[in-house]
């Protein structure tokens, strides 16, 4: 499992770049598939914040599959609300950073 201890004013920072974010990747029938995992390991290179929108899961399932994706992705889930959800890694050059966190 990706362990990146975030904070609650970090988090809800995420969040805030997250809402004009477009889902870059949507989760559907085929489900998680090892070229769903490749794509998003190129868009957390390349964006640090990706969102994700899932199709056709209910409610159980989108939590399940969020906790899958972020152990199998080896990334953080910072949110999820309805049928998106926001995972973030960051990058471990800090001249490639994208995304400034604030310490805390």
């Amino acid at each position: 499992m990706y362990d990146f201890p975030l904070t609650g004013a970090q988090k809800s920072r995420l969040r805030a770049l997250g809402q004009s974010l477009d889902a870059g990747l949507k989760v559907g029938r085929s489900g998680l598939t090892p070229e769903f995992y490749a794509e998003l390991q190129k868009l957390l290179r390349a964006h640090e914040l990706v969102k994700l929108r899932f199709l056709g899961a209910d409610r159980d399932e989108r939590e399940t599959l969020c906790t899958q994706i972020a152990d199998q992705g080896r990334c953080v889930c910072v949110g999820a609300v309805g049928h998106t959800a926001l995972f973030f890694r960051q990058n471990p050059d800090p001249k490639a950073r994208g995304v400034v966190l604030e310490s805390s």
